[in-house]
């Protein structure tokens, strides 16, 4: 029953926000009583805290294994990508937002682990990407993995680039080019360049 319950929570969060479901709706929709609810788990940050460890750990799961292929670069980055916004729904309403600001302390847990992770994998990109003559020599590497890492967590802020104006997916594929060009050689733009006229398409 946990798991259910976990399994539907975390549907109603990214589609509304972790802010803005209720205890009585994520009994509503599991068709029990609230009561019952409370008996599995005490309240919703309890709820919210096994979400958000789930979602990391499954998320984390998925780019090992986009990872482990040993793509190109460029290529895998996009791949990445395509995989988060299926995975997170687009985060049309900005769950990590709404952590953020009402689940503090989850959060700041959430985003040391991110950035841990990250820096492995986003190192790993770029090192490659520069054996393989897609991204310049003279890369720093240390500097470019954490704005990268900056700028992935930046775009979710609502107030910066509120919804009405930035669509999550369009965003996100704006943010991934701003960061590859201004990384790649000449070989590495030619590629960027067929990748994303192929997403266009």
């Amino acid at each position: 029953m946990k798991e259910k319950i976990i399994h539907t929570a975390t549907e109603l969060f990214l589609k509304q926000g972790f802010k803005s479901v209720t205890m009585d709706e994520i009994a509503a929709e599991l068709t029990m009583s609230k009561k019952t609810l409370y008996q599995h788990y005490s309240n919703k940050e309890t709820i919210i805290a096994v979400v958000v460890d789930n979602l990391f750990e499954h998320i984390c799961g998925v780019i090992d294994e986009i990872c482990a292929l040993k793509q190109n670069p460029i290529v895998e980055v996009y791949e990445i990508k395509k995989q988060l916004m299926h995975h997170l729904k687009d985060e049309a309403s900005a769950p990590m937002h709404q952590l953020n600001k009402y689940y503090p302390r989850i959060y700041s847990s959430l985003k040391a682990r991110q950035f841990d992770y990250m820096q492995n994998c986003v190192v790993d990109n770029i090192q490659r990407g520069m054996e393989e003559g897609l991204f310049r020599d003279n890369i720093d590497v240390g500097f470019v993995s954490r704005i990268y890492f900056n700028g992935v967590t930046g775009i979710k802020d609502p107030h910066l680039f509120p919804i009405k104006m930035f669509a999550p997916k369009e965003l996100f594929e704006s943010f991934l080019e701003y960061h590859l060009r201004g990384i790649v050689t000449p070989k590495g733009r030619s590629i960027l360049n067929k990748l994303i006229h192929s997403t266009q398409d």
